[in-house]
């Protein structure tokens, strides 16, 4: 029986119905349908073979000996790449819907990119670049930019695909980037970029690629970087004075080939304003960081799907492991966390695509870079725990790469790095506090969405009493020295994330009733250390 990633996923389902209007649902359910079994099946398969046996290599020269810096994939992973951007993924998003004769939104990607990332984060990657490119371009570009470079980043099997990438990373800086050396240098109306770039992912395999590089002659630090759109390749496709020196041997996401870029003469395009390009490519930034984080919430719901399939199929001691209270409950805390983890990231994305198109107020726009800050950070995190749980429960079988189990714990460990580790994120919310109050406008946020509660019951009164007991915290926080409040932000940002998550479980409790009161009873209780010992466990009730 072939498996379908959407079918089975009622509370996906239930965000779409309630957040897009009835003809793009229908559009969206159907497509994801289709979607979510090819997922579930020929890219799972194609997946496993990447990871493999098939991940990306470098062919560094041609046959007379010179650099070519191509990346060699296999056959399968190319077919994903077709069927995926031909999904609309990312280029709905920036163009019309041919059947509903008007543009998708960010809602509906992030959908399609939590169906994929169950069964392969690593290409979800790629993706993500691609979104970002499309949206500086989209965002900041000049028209005769926009006409050269965006049918292509947003094709949809209509024009030839340009994936896209962002350059960011020098050896010398890592996460400052202010201390980027890539230089660019006047030639006519363009320029030239010369340097390199370390940790450059999706190279060889970007048509276009984003990159900062500092102009001959501008200052120093961020404030001195200009962004680019540099093609990898001349309208000749000769190489465009890009080379690779080398790829990457990393941990996880084998899919995507990450490579040390060097430029020697690239022709680059200026992209906006050539002293915003730092502000420009954060704004990229926080896109992927949701982008981050809803792969982080695919890898969650597939090492749960796993371990549910296995205890529910394995024999142990006379009977089912499902049936053991230790495996009920740590799949009901799974199931309790993931869920309401879902709802509250696809909460964060409603507020996205409102700021994103220009809709959200000041407070909105703050609120957003907090969101994002935290619940990037949280649902990374998570990603491991659950794969770390998903191998616990398999047992000896969850360590042997015949299961998926290996694949999806290697692939989260990345997520807690890219687009920002925990420590960064931190800083991101010291600096939230420090400029704009935005603890503040947290908890007036989180207020004014309980005074909407109209059953005022024990779940709105755990939420209410952890709600003060973190402003309390976050009054002190914001008066600490600023060394003091690096390290305090990222149990702080936990906290944040955790209110947060709580104050949508009260909501969709209200407001769905049944199994989503359940949810937010155990997830309410496992949070925020409800149980006492010796006491019936919620988790339990799940399995009545």
């Amino acid at each position: 029986m072939r498996r379908n990633f959407y079918l089975t996923d009622q509370t996906l389902q239930h965000i779409l119905r309630s957040e897009l209007d009835t003809p793009f649902f229908h559009f969206a359910d159907k497509e994801l349908k289709a979607f979510g079994e090819q997922v579930a099946n020929e890219i799972d398969e194609r997946a496993k073979h990447t990871d493999r046996l098939g991940e990306p290599k470098l062919i560094k020269y041609d046959k007379f000996g010179d650099d070519s810096s191509t990346v060699w994939v296999n056959e399968g992973y190319r077919q994903t790449v077709k069927e995926t951007y031909e999904t609309g993924i990312v280029g709905y998003v920036h163009k019309e819907i041919p059947e509903l004769k008007s543009k998708g939104n960010y809602l509906y990607s992030f959908a399609q990119g939590y169906v994929l990332s169950q069964a392969e984060a690593g290409f979800y990657c790629p993706v993500t670049l691609t979104m970002a490119t499309a949206f500086l371009l989209n965002q900041y570009a000049s028209d005769e930019l926009k006409e050269k470079f965006l049918p292509h980043v947003c094709a949809t099997g209509d024009v030839e695909l340009f994936e896209g990438a962002t350059f960011l990373t020098e050896r010398q800086g890592g996460s400052d980037v202010g201390a980027n050396i890539v230089r660019a240098i006047k030639d006519g109306e363009d320029y030239r970029l010369y340097g390199e770039k370390y940790f450059a992912s999706n190279a060889g395999m970007a048509g276009v690629a984003m990159v900062l590089a500092r102009i001959e002659g501008a200052t120093s630090g961020s404030k001195g970087l200009t962004l680019f759109a540099v093609p990898w390749r001349n309208e000749a496709g000769s190489l465009n004075g890009i080379s690779i020196r080398r790829l990457k041997d990393k941990l996880g996401v084998r899919a995507v080939p990450s490579g040390e870029v060097e430029f020697d003469g690239a022709i680059a395009f200026v992209v906006g304003d050539p002293t915003n390009g730092l502000k420009y490519m954060m704004e990229a930034l926080n896109l992927s960081r949701i982008c981050n984080a809803v792969a982080s919430l695919g890898i969650m719901r597939r090492a749960l799907t796993e371990a549910q399939k296995y205890t529910e199929n394995r024999d142990a001691f006379g009977q089912k492991l499902i049936n053991f209270p230790m495996v009920q409950d740590t799949i009901g805390q799974l199931t309790a966390k993931h869920e309401i983890e879902l709802l509250t990231v696809f909460d964060l994305i409603k507020l996205y695509d409102r700021v994103v198109a220009g809709n959200g107020t000041s407070e909105e726009i703050i609120l957003n870079r907090l969101f994002i800050a935290i619940m990037k950070k949280e649902s990374a995190e998570q990603a491991i725990h659950f794969a770390h749980e998903a191998i616990e429960l398999h047992g000896g079988n969850g360590y042997i790469e015949d299961f998926v189990t290996p694949r999806l714990l290697r692939d989260a460990q990345v997520l807690t790095v890219w687009e920002g580790t925990a420590n960064i994120l931190g800083l991101e919310l010291v600096r939230l506090v420090r400029k704009f109050d935005a603890h503040l406008l947290f908890v007036k946020f989180v207020e004014l969405r309980l005074a909407h509660i109209k059953t005022q019951n024990s779940r709105f009164e755990i939420v209410q009493k952890e709600l003060a007991n973190l402003n309390e915290k976050l009054v002190k926080f914001a008066l600490l020295d600023e060394i003091t409040q690096t390290l305090e932000a990222k149990l702080i940002a936990k906290q944040m994330a955790w209110v947060y998550e709580s104050l949508v479980a009260i909501e969709v409790a209200q407001k769905m009733g049944g199994k989503y009161e359940l949810f937010a009873d155990v997830y309410l209780e496992n949070t925020w250390n409800l149980r006492e010992f010796g006491a019936e466990a919620k988790s339990l009730k799940l399995f009545l």
